[in-house]
């Protein structure tokens, strides 16, 4: 069964589409086979992979109104071992529609759509990342439902800790009425740069209070890893050579470690 992992962090701009494109790519490289759910109504996780928006049919919305079966939104990328669910702008309504439904529905339960979706397919992948909106509404709370595991991104600046409280405290809820199971997979540190002391100072804080959960492997701050989106390309494909690529295979592979430690 695929283990599924959810990346969530309501602010934004912290290098959690960057993450969820990135490594996706990079576990489907090390022989994963991977899906890749763009939760986000921006739909930047879609794009990033080289789907065209405008020849989409079937999207994640769809499939959580159940106007379609999962299987059928399912994409192949021209990557490897690589499949993406795509987000169209019509996801921003679902909270609403959501909400409505769990009023006038009796024993709908808003917040499990996505879980019970995903069981249908969870056999057929190694790891399902969810790229979350940087909110913390029904969306996002579906996505806790369904995982086994959330990475956290922190960007290495100063306040990189505000909000944090926040997304815990929401964590601890998932934890104690919907996903029991639910697990803090690792914390991850984005966009350091490594001109500036405050840029490590950050990662003393964050490793401090974490502790062995933060990864071992830091995200730099690069001009490609921004760039690579826009050309629809994981940075494994657009600049292979570079940090940032280096940067994600090697967080790919603490990712199958200490999933292979937990199994064992």
């Amino acid at each position: 069964m695929g283990k599924v992992i959810s990346l969530v962090n309501q602010k934004g701009g912290v290098g959690k589409t960057t993450t969820s494109i990135n490594l996706s790519a990079s576990l489907g490289v090390l022989g994963k086979r991977v899906l890749l759910i763009d939760l986000d109504p921006q739909g930047n996780t879609t794009t990033g992979v080289g789907i065209n928006k405008g020849e989409i049919a079937k999207s994640i919305y769809d499939v959580l109104i159940e106007e379609c079966n999962i299987k059928e939104a399912i994409l192949k990328t021209k990557y490897q071992n690589l499949y993406v669910i795509p987000s169209t702008i019509n996801l921003a309504g679902l909270n609403a529609e959501l909400l409505e439904k769990s009023r006038t529905e009796m024993g709908f339960k808003k917040g499990e759509q996505l879980k019970k979706c995903i069981e249908e397919v969870r056999e057929n992948f190694d790891y399902i990342i969810i790229d979350c909106p940087p909110s913390l509404d029904v969306i996002t709370t579906n996505a806790l439902t369904a995982s086994n595991s959330v990475i956290i991104p922190v960007q290495c600046e100063f306040f990189a800790l505000e909000g944090i409280t926040q997304l815990l405290k929401t964590i601890m809820i998932a934890q104690k009425t919907l996903n029991p199971t639910l697990d803090i997979e690792g914390v991850l540190l984005t966009m350091l740069d490594s001109r500036t002391n405050l840029g490590f100072e950050v990662v003393e804080d964050i490793r401090s209070f974490f502790k062995e959960k933060v990864y071992n492997t830091i995200i730099p701050r690069l001009v490609k890893l921004t760039e690579a989106p826009s050309h629809g390309e994981p940075i494994i494909v657009y600049d292979p050579k570079s940090r940032g690529s280096e940067a994600y295979i090697n967080l790919a592979k603490e990712v199958i470690e200490r999933n292979g430690n937990q199994q064992q």
